[in-house]
């Protein structure tokens, strides 16, 4: 016999969502208290919302605080990173670097052969007399 863990969000008494690890769960919890938290604000409003709309914003809003803290300035954007990559000694920037990639895998480039060694005959001439 199989035994599994399951955690359930209940609001109100009714099941709202069943998930298989405790932090989904609680990560989830966190956002349906974050959206009730938003409803009621938008009750007090002075902007008439029905109860679906203000439902449905309370719970996107909810689902997407990051970007709602920082359009609120209240948390700063991730810092994108751009590095540089460097090709044929010219340094490309993050978006050449990318259409460059694309372009290289949109044309059919053929394969480099490998470069032989350059010997010198002096050193063609020491070798043969050792």
């Amino acid at each position: 016999m199989a035994v599994e863990s399951r955690f359930v969000v209940i609001r109100q008494g009714v099941e709202v969502e069943t998930f298989m690890d405790k932090k989904a769960a609680d990560e989830y919890d966190k956002m349906l208290d974050m959206a009730d938290n938003l409803s009621e604000m938008f009750e007090q409003a002075p902007v008439e919302l029905s109860e679906s709309i203000r439902e449905e914003l309370s719970v996107y809003l909810a689902q997407n605080r990051e970007e709602v803290l920082i359009a609120l300035q209240a948390k700063k954007a991730k810092a994108v990173s751009n590095k540089a990559v460097v090709k044929n000694e010219k340094i490309l920037t993050k978006e050449e670097t990318s259409s460059a990639v694309s372009l290289k895998e949109d044309s059919e480039v053929a394969p480099e052969k490998p470069k032989k060694a350059k010997v010198k005959a002096s050193a063609k001439a020491k070798t043969a007399a050792a």
